[in-house]
């Protein structure tokens, strides 16, 4: 049995694996238009909104609006493989919260767009179609008046604060 000297292997590197080392300046960088498959995670003053790192990752597409724009910015120019995270300050990842985005939805409404038996509650999230019924978007339950009417808060969760952004990076196209 042949032995070997540890200093032997002093600045070298070892890999059980058939793939190719390959240098850094070689992998993929984020540019616009890139697609990404990655997780990440956003968390505000009171801990995590979304978090992809226990599950499948995500997949998106930058400049299609799936990201924020400041997130999008912050992406641009990281090498595939990195795990980093950004702080952003209040209001730049999602905006600034706007009072027009509190609105009161008439039961009428809400019944004609779902489950007319719904009981909703502050803390409620409920989807609604978009115009063209290709999409959705969600508003999250602030009040229910005694008439059934619910004062819905449509601006995003993290609207006007501080946004810790986590992200590794597993491919870049």
């Amino acid at each position: 049995m042949r032995s070997y000297n540890e200093a032997q292997f002093i600045g070298t590197f070892m890999t059980t694996s058939a793939t190719p080392t390959v240098a850094a300046a070689d992998l993929p960088v984020v540019q616009a238009g890139s697609f990404l498959t990655l997780h990440y995670r956003l968390a505000g003053p009171a801990g995590d909104v979304i978090n992809t790192f226990n599950e499948k990752p995500a997949t998106l597409s930058l400049g299609a609006g799936e990201l924020s724009p400041a997130m999008e910015d912050k992406l641009i120019g990281v090498v595939e493989g990195t795990h980093t995270t950004f702080e952003l300050a209040a209001g730049e990842a999602f905006g600034e919260r706007n009072p027009e985005m509190m609105q009161w939805v008439a039961r009428k409404l809400m019944n004609e767009l779902g489950d007319p038996y719904e009981k909703y509650t502050a803390g409620d999230v409920v989807q609604f179609p978009t115009p063209d019924g290709l999409g959705s978007y969600a508003g999250a339950v602030v009040q229910v008046r005694e008439d059934g009417a619910v004062l819905f808060d449509f601006n995003h969760p993290l609207a006007g604060q501080p946004v810790t952004f986590e992200v590794k990076l597993i491919g870049v196209l």
